[in-house]
């Protein structure tokens, strides 16, 4: 009907820090659920959640990839925890220009969390030991052509990256060579 906005199902991950033991179990399952083909390998680099670690009081703080930002915020906050002094990085889960975290390691397009789209719940919640990592779910509206499409993300990152005269080059050729394959 017109008029009507439609809904979805969004899921988000809980994180309780005080249950994190620092196993990164959730690191490895999500590498390797990325990998190609499917589990036939683990990198770290590829997961899109990270375990942030203080090694003197062992305090654990899974983080995941969230949005890709063009540029590097400004903010740069520090914050206190059990006596040790962070930044705002190191708990941000944006891929963005100033740090290289949640970026595919071969070809530096950004990482983002999909939540395993497709499975009831992400492998990282699945396959956490000490329940520090939860699902929720909730509906929300949709609102319709507010968020760029994964592939116009990766080219825009590619562009950035390489520039656009190499980006239509390989475009076209990768478009000449399906064209004499079908």
């Amino acid at each position: 009907m017109k008029g009507e906005k439609k809904k979805q199902i969004v899921k988000s991950i809980k994180i309780d820090a005080d249950k994190c033991t620092g196993c990164r179990v959730c690191e490895v399952i999500c590498s390797s659920s990325h990998a190609q083909p499917k589990y036939s390998s683990n990198n770290p680099e590829r997961s899109r959640i990270r375990v942030v670690r203080d090694p003197i009081t062992d305090i654990f703080v899974p983080v995941y990839a969230g949005e890709y930002t063009k540029a590097g915020c400004a903010a740069r906050n520090k914050y206190t925890i059990a006596g040790k002094e962070y930044d705002e990085c190191t708990f941000c889960g944006a891929s963005c220009p100033s740090r290289d975290l949640f970026k595919e390691p071969d070809s530096g397009l950004p990482l983002k969390c999909d939540m395993c789209e497709g499975e009831e719940e992400p492998l990282c919640v699945k396959w956490c030991f000490f329940n520090a990592l939860t699902c929720e779910k909730r509906e929300e509206e949709l609102e319709e052509g507010t968020q760029p499409a994964g592939v116009e993300i990766g080219l825009e990152s590619l562009v950035n990256k390489y520039g656009l005269e190499k980006v239509e080059d390989s475009v076209a050729r990768i478009v000449k060579k399906a064209k004499t394959l079908s």
